[in-house]
């Protein structure tokens, strides 16, 4: 029931191919032992330790949640924050050693199911970071981004790796409670203060939301408190649909369409993967084959290869992927197009007609066709005649020698 979501594999798999030094540090026992002294430091300065004896609830749900995740044989400890003053839970991970800690009034607010599901969505880090990979994966994410040299893209993957964390974490406490609204009720007291919280009606807002507009999160550490709540309503009622569906909404909700202005570290690999499918859609014609084209296409990739003339190629649930692309995604791919129009003269005008059927494939051809008279410097009639003759079955012919 705990599996780690699609982004925590594919960033762990990625992260220890990609880079590897950076990988064996934060797995050397070194760091292990200054990052554990570092914890344990902190939490003796900064936190008032709970006792068993004078919390005897807080520790009954806490024992009952650690066995509802298979977790009843680590060691666990509670701690009241002295510092903080929202309300708020926190999970310090240590290998071994369960350490959470309460902040604000939490305990004071919230029923005693909100309050162990709370106890569930910390202990789900836990479990999460008990497989080491994703614990070095989390580490090296906040570590790059961290860095003064950090690109956009390392502080992307860092936050996106935070809020699927999340989401998997409150999992952690609808499996404990059982109950979605409880889990629900007690992230959305966390997030407003107010006592009385109707479970139902704030999931339906959510889906108004939703059906009101595509909306992905903005959040820099967690996940807007609506998108939360229902993913967790997605979750709890998957039913036939599977644990697939679930996820590929949840994808939808934090990441939303492949966008330029948002990639991180693996939305960057996939960019280049539709680039690389693009150019073979693109340059397929076997009178494209030439020189001056073949060497353009090593500019964008090294070890590119001409595709057969002869391959056919289903491209339909490529192209419909696209049109569901950002137009910054759309820009992209159809500057690439132009690139191409222009690699070798010798080709004259037959490249810029390949382009408008490409682009006819996704729905872009109008945007190509803006693009072409500005920026190959073309007027508006004959970039309006290519596009036309493109359009017609003889405008598969190979250029005129």
């Amino acid at each position: 029931m705990m599996r780690p979501l699609p982004y925590h594999e594919a960033l762990a798999t990625t992260l220890r191919e990609q880079e590897p030094e950076t990988w064996a540090w934060f797995d050397s026992a070194q760091a292990q032992a200054d990052y554990a002294e570092n914890v344990r430091l902190d939490l003796l300065k900064q936190t008032y330790r709970l006792e068993p004896t004078t919390h005897p609830a807080l520790f009954e749900a806490l024992t009952a949640a650690q066995a509802r995740l298979g977790l009843g044989a680590v060691p666990a400890t509670l701690y009241q924050s002295q510092t903080a003053q929202h309300n708020n839970a926190a999970l310090c991970h240590l290998p071994g050693e369960i350490h959470i800690i309460f902040e604000g009034g939490l305990v004071e607010l919230l029923e005693p199911a909100e309050l162990a599901g709370v106890i569930g969505h910390e202990l789900a880090h836990f479990l999460l970071w008990s497989d080491r990979r994703h614990l070095i994966a989390d580490r090296v994410a906040q570590g790059m981004a961290g860095d003064p040299r950090a690109e956009p893209a390392h502080i992307e993957t860092a936050r996106l790796v935070r809020l699927y964390t999340e989401i998997y974490a409150d999992r952690g406490a609808l499996e404990v409670v059982g109950d979605p609204d409880a889990a629900i009720r007690g992230l959305v007291k966390i997030a407003t203060g107010i006592r009385q919280i109707d479970a139902a009606s704030y999931v339906k807002q959510a889906d108004e939301i939703f059906s009101r507009s595509k909306v992905r999160t903005e959040g820099v550490s967690h996940p807007e408190a609506f998108i939360r709540a229902r993913a967790l309503a997605l979750w709890a009622a998957r039913g036939d649909a599977g644990d697939a569906a679930v996820d590929a909404e949840v994808i939808r909700m934090l990441e939303g369409p492949l966008s330029l202005d948002r990639l991180d570290l693996l939305a960057q690999h996939r960019l280049t993967g539709l680039t690389r499918r693009w150019l073979e859609c693109l340059l397929q014609p076997a009178w494209f084959h030439t020189e001056a084209v073949r060497g353009h296409a090593r500019l964008f990739f090294e070890d590119f290869s001409l595709p057969s003339p002869a391959a056919s190629p289903d491209h339909d649930a490529f192209f419909a992927q696209l049109r569901e692309a950002e137009t910054s995604v759309r820009d992209y791919l159809c500057y690439t197009l132009l690139d191409f129009a222009v690699a070798d003269p010798e080709l004259e005008q037959e490249p810029l007609r390949a382009a408008f059927r490409l682009a006819a494939r996704c729905d872009w051809a109008d945007r190509l066709e803006s693009l072409a008279a500005k920026d190959l410097k073309l007027k508006k009639r004959e970039v309006q005649k290519l596009r036309a003759e493109a359009e017609e079955p003889a405008g598969e012919a190979a250029p005129s020698a």
